[in-house]
Formats: C-alpha cells, sequence, structure tokens
C-alpha cells in the first residue's frame, strides 16, 4: 500500500501542474491579455470567497499584503472588483465582484472546460468514469486543507 500511495502522489504532483498549465493558457486566451494570472486568480477567489479578507487573498496568491492591496487596487480601477468596509469591522475590506468581473470570470471558466473537455474527449467511457470517481474521491480531501485555512485566517 504503502508504494501504492508514494506512486498516487508523485503523480498526482506531477499531473496537476500540466493540467493547471493547460488551465491557466485557456484562461488568458478567454480574457485576452489585458488581465494577468494572478489578477485572474484574485477574481476568482473572490467569486469563491466573497467575505474573505485581504489575508486571505495574500494566502492564497502567496504573495504579501502591500503587494495584494496593490493588485486589488488595480482591479478596483478596472472595475471588476468592488472594495467596501465591513459593516462588522471597518478594519476589514469586503471584496466583491463587479458585473464585469463576473462576465471576465465565467467567460474564462466556459473556455477553460471546454478545453478540459476536447482534450478528454480522446478517452474511452469507461476511463473518463475512472477520472470521475477519482475527482469525487480526491475533492473532499482538497477543499477540506483549502477551506480550513481559510478559516483559520478569518479569525
Amino acid at each position: 500500500m504503502t508504494k501504492l500511495l508514494d506512486t498516487c502522489a508523485r503523480e498526482l504532483m506531477e499531473t496537476a501542474p500540466q493540467i493547471m498549465q493547460s488551465i491557466r493558457v485557456e484562461m488568458r486566451r478567454g480574457h485576452g491579455s489585458e488581465i494577468s494570472i494572478p489578477q485572474f486568480r484574485t477574481l476568482r477567489f473572490v467569486q469563491r470567497n466573497p467575505d474573505s479578507s485581504l489575508s486571505n487573498l495574500a494566502e492564497h496568491l502567496g504573495l504579501t499584503l502591500p503587494s495584494v492591496s496593490k493588485l486589488v487596487d488595480g482591479l478596483v480601477k478596472q472595475k471588476l472588483i468592488s472594495r467596501e468596509e465591513s459593516t462588522h469591522d471597518r478594519r476589514r475590506l469586503m471584496l466583491e465582484l463587479t458585473d464585469s468581473g463576473e462576465a471576465i470570470v465565467n467567460l474564462a471558466r466556459v473556455g477553460a472546460q471546454a478545453n478540459i473537455a476536447k482534450a478528454l474527449k480522446q478517452l474511452s467511457s469507461a476511463e473518463l468514469e475512472i477520472i470521475h470517481q477519482a475527482m469525487q474521491l480526491l475533492h473532499p480531501l482538497f477543499a477540506s486543507q483549502s477551506d480550513s485555512s481559510l478559516k483559520t485566517n478569518k479569525r
């Protein structure tokens, strides 16, 4: 079991970045060159976590708070994100996508998903079922790590 476990972990580490690169390429194509990948990742994070703080966003992006603040400033100027003080804590900013920001994220996601489907089309139904089952097993394992990280940082 240990050998199989190590093999699976290694294969995931080798394959996940390749899949992410494919997604990044398509997402860039879907929204043009006016938005950088960190900006897109910011938009996507805010879409999934509208009540998160700049600190949560900084951790997600692996950037410093000043860098994230500058990144968000640019997105606010482009009218892709709105930034408001929290009604509960005026030291905390609430980030929310504008309609334009939402449209960019959704358009890019649709394009990326279509590109992935195009690549997966080469597989048989049985192989697709294996991938589907694997994703159902993996999603809760990694989503729980991501969710617990956000909850820890919201305190």
